[in-house]
């Protein structure tokens, strides 16, 4: 659901949404006898509200002064010929393409967004799921909240041989120097407070078997490699509540019933 609704620059859609809400005929000025439809007006004061600008008369007659500009420019330029120039008329042609591209991608993504609105009103993400999804949650987060330290090495040889360090006393942080993690190995392998539902499932079911100032004494194998892993405290886990979480629980449910359509999709099209 999240890539259906990426496809549309916010701005973007804003702009051309409001300039199909309005009657394509009414002029906002005329120049020289030459209507300036409102719905160009309402591109650029769409394009301006979206910066911070407030849609007061001020930005009105802001917009009506630049577009009678444009105009008189456009129309001197016209006078002049140089619309006919080869090198003018490659860049309108240009300039066209790529505006036309845009507004391609802006249809698509109003279009696509309203079907995953519909779809999810047929297939709706009921309060159960989310409880179960909460529960489930619930039940690997567990009730404590650890301080941690790690050290993370490519080989279980090379873990059981920091292990050893340690228990000769040398200080975890020092052999932190060891570690592949580029992000603590600075820190001394500081992972700070967190619950065991943060890391890899093996890392975090061995946290309740080692005591508080202690470390593990084997090492932990996750997708990342071998751990050592340091518990310096513990403290309770203050979980959010289920009401807390439930709009972050439905924006995941309803993007995975999303993600199974498509992947429906994607299994019955010819993709090249």
């Amino acid at each position: 659901m999240q890539n259906v609704f990426r496809l549309a620059a916010p701005a973007l859609a804003a702009i051309f949404m409001s300039a199909a809400s309005v009657a394509a005929d009414r002029a906002f000025v005329t120049v020289n006898g030459v209507a300036i439809k409102q719905d160009v007006a309402d591109i650029f004061i769409a394009q301006a509200v979206a910066t911070g600008q407030p849609d007061d008369a001020q930005l009105q007659q802001n917009v009506r002064e630049e577009l009678v500009r444009r105009e008189l420019m456009y129309q001197a330029a016209t006078r002049a010929g140089v619309d006919k120039r080869p090198d003018v008329a490659a860049q309108v042609d240009a300039a066209t393409r790529h505006w036309m591209a845009q507004a391609d991608a802006a249809r698509q993504a109003i279009v696509a967004r309203a079907y995953a609105e519909d779809y999810l009103k047929q297939h709706p993400v009921t309060d159960a799921q989310l409880r179960k999804t909460y529960d489930a949650y619930r039940a690997r987060g567990g009730n404590t909240e650890y301080k941690l330290r790690h050290i993370v090495v490519a080989t279980d040889a090379e873990a059981r041989a920091v292990i050893a360090r340690l228990n000769k006393g040398e200080k975890f942080a020092d052999l932190a120097s060891l570690s592949i993690d580029a992000s603590t190995r600075g820190s001394g392998g500081d992972l700070g407070w967190a619950g065991p539902a943060r890391f890899a499932k093996p890392f975090g079911d061995a946290l309740a078997g080692i005591k508080k100032g202690r470390y593990s004494a084997a090492p932990v194998r996750t997708e990342f490699g071998y751990h050592v892993i340091a518990v310096e405290d513990t403290r309770p886990l203050k979980v959010p509540s289920f009401n807390e979480l439930k709009p972050m629980l439905q924006k995941e449910a309803e993007a995975g019933v999303i993600d199974a359509m498509l992947a429906q999709q994607r299994a019955a099209a010819t993709i090249r």
